[in-house]
């Protein structure tokens, strides 16, 4: 089947890189991999977009992508994107369920992933204590004794979160004391949780159980030594990895492995362009990835008219 514009990915930037599509009247396909919405779905509280005073991630998506289905040229679907390859003046994209798609455009827009720091023990108990999200596994930790790895906005959102459900968290976190990675806003209110608790100048070096985390071991860089300690689970927030196994070798990717763009989206092929947080940026919220879904269809739509090929 042939398209205008494909693009991959639907999270914020995909869903609004598809409203506007809708308004210049290209034919497209959004494709999704897992869950339309992308990670924001796992955000219990959102404060900083605007127009919406508070909400949940899960609320804003469901308006994102009811606005995106209300143009009739715009087409969903679920589906892997397994490769990607140029066919005279088309893309053709190939799923993993071997369905074929040919367009104009393409703008990838596949997010991140929550990165694996690959300690031991992490990869075996992950599900059995070991976590990336908490509002998926938050009812998992009711009144119990939890651990959480980084400083970070998000770190700093999750931890406010799952002092809803834990009976207390310790934050393990490499700066010195009162060193955070996230927003003034977050941190004083996170300070004043009473449930809340930190370990300064420390990284986490072993999670150890028998089919459940049990315990972790932490290595202090101040004092050089070695500790273990009890836990009953621990929520690892150490930076996102990007979804760009589809383009490696395609487009051009930092060393971060984010793709390179311009002002534009524009990537390193004519033709491809990228948007959200699977791009090299500087600020990866819910209005940036908006922002440069929007920018992104503008450009691939004059892509498309100067080249002829409507």
């Amino acid at each position: 089947m042939n398209y205008d514009l494909i693009i991959v990915g639907a999270g914020p930037a995909g869903l609004s890189a598809a409203v506007y599509a809708g308004r210049a009247l290209l034919k497209t396909l959004l494709i999704e991999e897992y869950t339309f919405g992308g990670r924001i779905n796992d955000t219990a509280e959102v404060i900083n977009y605007p127009g919406f005073v508070e909400s949940s991630g899960r609320e804003i998506v469901d308006e994102f992508k009811k606005h995106a289905e209300s143009f009739s040229t715009n087409d969903f679907t679920y589906g892997t994107v397994k490769t990607i390859e140029k066919e005279g003046e088309l893309f053709k994209i190939t799923t993993k369920r071997k369905r074929v798609f040919y367009t104009k455009a393409i703008i990838i827009s596949t997010g991140t992933s929550s990165k694996v720091i690959n300690v031991p023990g992490e990869r075996e108990l992950t599900g059995s204590g070991v976590s990336y999200c908490a509002t998926c596994d938050a009812d998992y930790f009711i009144n119990k004794d939890i651990h959480i790895l980084g400083s970070g906005d998000l770190a700093l959102e999750e931890a406010d979160y799952l002092s809803n459900f834990t009976n207390s968290i310790n934050m393990i976190i490499i700066h010195d004391v009162d060193q955070f990675d996230g927003n003034a806003r977050e941190v004083e209110r996170i300070k004043q949780n009473p449930k809340v608790s930190f370990t300064w100048n420390s990284r986490l070096e072993k999670i150890i159980g028998d089919g459940k985390v049990e315990s972790l071991v932490l290595y202090n860089s101040k004092e050089d030594e070695y500790s273990t300690v009890s836990s009953d689970g621990v929520f690892i927030f150490a930076g996102m990895t990007p979804n760009t196994d589809v383009v490696k070798g395609l487009v051009e990717l930092d060393d971060g492995g984010f793709i390179k763009t311009d002002e534009m989206m524009r990537t390193s092929v004519d033709g491809i362009f990228a948007a959200g947080d699977v791009r090299r940026k500087v600020l990866r919220q819910i209005v940036t990835a908006a922002s440069d879904g929007a920018t992104a269809t503008v450009f691939a739509e004059r892509y498309i008219r100067n080249r002829g090929i409507v």
